[in-house]
């Protein structure tokens, strides 16, 4: 989720990220650094005590201030960026879409907001009669007037640099969680006289996860995006509700794929191919040409106009050569 999230972040000038760990820190940072992409240039600070979204902020705040004197890009007027690594369903151009917005308007802040039908749980923008946030309400701390208001707070803000560390200064963790709320920086940024915006986007693309359910709606969504992409490129899907893609897969061109077609990790599909019924192949390499069917591969390869299956299962370091014909049960080197 959170390399997704990191991605959203591919269409605007980024000069560092700074990815905030604490529960099971060495475990993501491990994963993240190695699956992040180059541009993002990611770095890690851990926040030892969990002392909420606030106290998160000013930990990875000050791992940016300790880079300042050796980027130049960083100044008081750059704009921070603050996102939870919750939301993978984040598309580039609703990040692009805030910082422009952020940037144009000259805000102190801007925040991506949301409206929906049940805000049950989510802290409520509390807006002045001028349309200007001035206030983040988080749900414990709601009156019922409050409760009764469905435009959400997505936790993903625009900062000015300079505005924020002191801002965060000033709040408190007098609250019913005992906590430092990000979402109180806009109350003491607004009380200063400073303009806080806002940008709508989509609820369904803010939503954040946090148990299985709601992973197995975020995956559902995020399946039925790559599918499109691969459709609108040129691939058959005979039935995409029965095709299942990995982001990080490679297909070629004029491919076909049948229904239960399963493709993960780093698999690469050349032109030509047809794929499935009921195949699952996971790090594997198919040459062009090549017909693979009910058949289960992990980290193999196989050669260009190669027939593998029915009933094939090739083990990891298998390789099927040139125009090869395998069927049943195989696992060894050919």
């Amino acid at each position: 989720m959170v390399i997704h999230v990191i991605h959203a972040l591919h269409e605007i000038e980024i000069t560092q990220t700074v990815v905030v760990v604490g529960h099971a820190a060495e475990q993501v940072t491990q994963v993240v650094a190695m699956h992040a992409p180059k541009w993002s240039n990611i770095s890690f600070a851990e926040q030892q005590v969990q002392r909420g979204t606030g106290d998160a902020t000013i930990v990875g705040l000050n791992a940016i201030d300790k880079s300042v004197g050796t980027q130049t890009e960083v100044d008081d007027t750059s704009t921070i960026i603050v996102m939870p690594g919750d939301t993978p369903l984040l598309r580039t151009s609703t990040i692009s879409n805030l910082v422009q917005e952020h940037q144009q308007s000259n805000n102190a802040a801007t925040l991506l907001t949301a409206f929906v039908d049940e805000p049950t749980g989510y802290g409520r923008i509390v807006r002045a009669k001028d349309d200007c946030v001035t206030q983040i309400v988080e749900e414990r701390d709601a009156t019922p007037e409050i409760r009764a208001i469905n435009e959400i707070n997505t936790g993903i803000f625009a900062f000015r640099r300079d505005l924020l560390g002191p801002a965060l200064r000033k709040i408190s963790n007098k609250n019913s969680q005992s906590e430092y709320y990000l979402t109180d920086v806009v109350e003491v940024l607004a009380s200063m006289g400073h303009h806080v915006g806002s940008r709508t986007a989509p609820a369904n693309e803010v939503a954040g996860v946090n148990d299985r359910w709601q992973l197995a709606l975020a995956e559902r969504e995020l399946r039925a995006r790559i599918n499109k992409q691969w459709l609108a490129n040129g691939a058959t899907m005979v039935d995409p509700r029965q095709t299942f893609i990995d982001v990080t897969v490679q297909i070629g061109k004029d491919v076909t794929l049948l229904p239960g077609t399963i493709l993960q990790g780093t698999t690469v599909i050349g032109d030509n191919c047809e794929i499935g019924p009921n195949t699952r192949l996971i790090d594997t390499v198919v040459g062009s040409g090549s017909h693979v069917e009910s058949t289960v591969a992990r980290n193999s390869r196989i050669g260009k106009n190669a027939h593998v299956g029915p009933f094939a299962n090739l083990e990891p370091g298998s390789s099927v050569a040139d125009n090869a014909i395998t069927s049943s049960f195989y696992d060894g080197q050919q």
